[in-house]
């Protein structure tokens, strides 16, 4: 009788210690399901969706979504940028928020993974609080970021990043961001009133597909996220002289469109003459007049670098920049960079956040690697304003931004656990 009763109040003296966070977690066929659910705002004939922002097929997103988060009763609203935000209440309501989420809008030709993950997951994550009436000290918010594809719009606009210059700038629907944004609900004439301060977040977390195949390749469920590369990116114009393509003998032609080739295979060059991981890219070009009997006169190109590192950034723009003079100079072509404001740079991921995120999948045994992210995210801007972390899955065969895009329910699953659990440690963790 005496050990019946020593072992009953070892029990009653354990069971309160006992974590909740561990017996709980996120339904997968019902993650799956959120994912092939937003997958219908857009869908084409051919199967595939199509939700750039701005489009009609976004709105009717960001209002399912909406939609999702009131059954909750969460308390949700659009802010003056486009972002839908929406408040889980704590326990001790003075404290900051824990923010987690990602974005729903995707590229032309996307996938129904890149930043729908996170985005759902968050969902995921708020209604397995729900379900099992788990309570945090922190308020818990879930933001679902605005354009984030157009140039992480929603996600500087809350780091106080967001320039009016950059309200002039169309996607592919044709509405220029600062129409687009008052299209999703938004008011840029109030943009400033959503920029918010460091310390007004305790703690910011986003999920999100690798976008890349290393995890995959190395048999890996989980990316810490270290850090996210800086990107800058630039129109690069070629002013050259439109003229008959028959009468014109080649020495005495300023073919734009020739120095723009001589340019593109030098950003190849002189991205690869340094060591390290940086990378540079030019994915759109036009050719004017664009007549196969007119000399191109005038030719638009892209330009992309992206690294860890702002400064390696600025020495391989220098390096380019020298060898477009020279290609200017051979040719007779005038070459003009003009710098775009969807730049974003270099985000270091908080330690502290990593370190628990470390813990929570160790927790989950699953298996992990810290790794960067060539990818910008919507992360990066919220590091300028608190502390971050970055939780990656698996993307099957490294593909993105292609309608061949895909990550398994169980990885997603993993995912949100990962990501589940680290909000409740942040939770206790953090005053």
């Amino acid at each position: 009788m005496r050990t019946f009763k020593i072992i009953i109040t070892l029990i009653l003296i354990i069971c309160p210690l006992l974590s909740i966070d561990a017996q709980i977690s996120v339904n997968q066929d019902r993650l799956e399901k959120r994912i092939m659910d937003l997958a219908q705002f857009g869908i084409q004939e051919n199967g595939e969706t199509e939700r750039v922002a701005f489009s009609d097929a976004d709105i009717a997103a960001q209002q399912w979504v909406i939609e999702q988060l009131k059954a909750m009763d969460i308390e949700t609203h659009i802010d003056f940028a486009g972002n839908v935000i929406g408040i889980r209440k704590g326990t001790k309501p003075n404290m900051k928020p824990i923010s987690f989420g990602s974005h729903i809008d995707r590229v032309p030709h996307g996938g129904n993974y890149d930043g729908c993950v996170g985005s759902m997951a968050s969902l995921e994550v708020l209604k397995v609080l729900d379900e099992n009436k788990v309570k945090t000290k922190h308020p818990l918010e879930i933001i679902i970021f605005s354009n984030e594809e157009g140039g992480v719009v929603g996600s500087r606009a809350i780091a106080g990043h967001l320039n009016e210059s950059a309200f002039t700038v169309k996607n592919s629907t044709g509405y220029t961001i600062g129409e687009g944004m008052m299209r999703l609900g938004g008011d840029t004439t109030r943009l400033a009133e959503v920029a918010r301060k460091k310390g007004d977040v305790a703690a910011f977390l986003e999920l999100h597909i690798e976008q890349g195949g290393t995890l995959e390749k190395e048999n890996l469920e989980i990316g810490i996220v270290k850090g996210i590369v800086g990107l800058k990116w630039w129109d690069v114009e070629f002013n050259g002289f439109a003229n008959h393509a028959g009468t014109t003998p080649m020495n005495a032609r300023k073919d734009a469109l020739l120095a723009a080739s001589k340019f593109i295979i030098a950003v190849n060059e002189v991205a690869t003459s340094f060591t390290g991981s940086q990378v540079a890219t030019v994915g759109r070009i036009k050719s004017e007049p664009g007549a196969p009997n007119v000399i191109p006169g005038h030719v638009v190109t892209s330009l992309e670098i992206r690294d860890l590192s702002s400064e390696v950034i600025e020495k391989v723009y220098a390096a380019i920049e020298k060898r477009a003079e020279e290609i200017s100079k051979e040719s007779g072509v005038d070459i003009t960079f003009n710098k775009l404001d969807t730049t974003a740079d270099p985000a270091i991921m908080d330690s502290t956040i990593q370190f628990e995120i470390e813990k929570s999948v160790q927790s989950l045994e699953l298996s992990y690697k810290s790794m960067p992210s060539g990818a910008g995210h919507d992360a990066q801007d919220m590091a300028l304003i608190a502390p971050t972390g970055m939780i990656f899955v698996p993307s099957k065969n490294g593909i993105s931004h292609s309608p061949k895009e895909f990550t398994s329910a169980i990885d997603m699953a993993n995912g949100a656990n990962v990501l589940l659990q680290t909000i409740l440690a942040l939770d206790k963790k953090l005053k």
